[in-house]
């Protein structure tokens, strides 16, 4: 347990009820501003795509090949895709390309910002 964290609890504990709770509800709130704090980034796990995959489908292998990536980070961009190919027409071997592509470059994008 690091110095900050013994250091925190032993506040914790010499306050009362109602100033515990107001902590907790402030690391709550500081924890909502800033997302979790990540350490390290594990590997995607392979998943072998099918030869005849959805759209739906792909985007389902792909936040299980990349876990760790918060699928709300990629909304906006898969979105646009699946509109693109579900509302245009566009071809869904080329959208599941184009989610590979983004899911890859996110993946890359979170270990590149791990070393800075």
């Amino acid at each position: 347990m690091s110095r900050n964290t013994k250091s925190l609890i032993e506040i914790f504990e010499t306050l009362d009820a109602e100033r515990q709770a107001s902590l907790l509800d402030f690391a709550e709130f500081l924890q909502s501003k800033g997302g979790p704090v990540v350490k390290e980034v594990g590997e995607p796990i392979e998943i072998i795509r099918p030869d005849k995959e959805t759209v739906v489908g792909a985007i389902k292998r792909l936040k299980q090949t990349y876990p760790m990536i918060d699928s709300m980070a990629v909304f906006s961009s898969a979105s646009e895709l699946m509109t693109e190919h579900m509302v245009k027409g566009r071809d869904a071997i080329e959208v599941i390309d184009e989610m590979e592509k983004i899911f890859e470059d996110f993946y890359s994008k979170m270990l590149k910002d791990l070393q800075c």
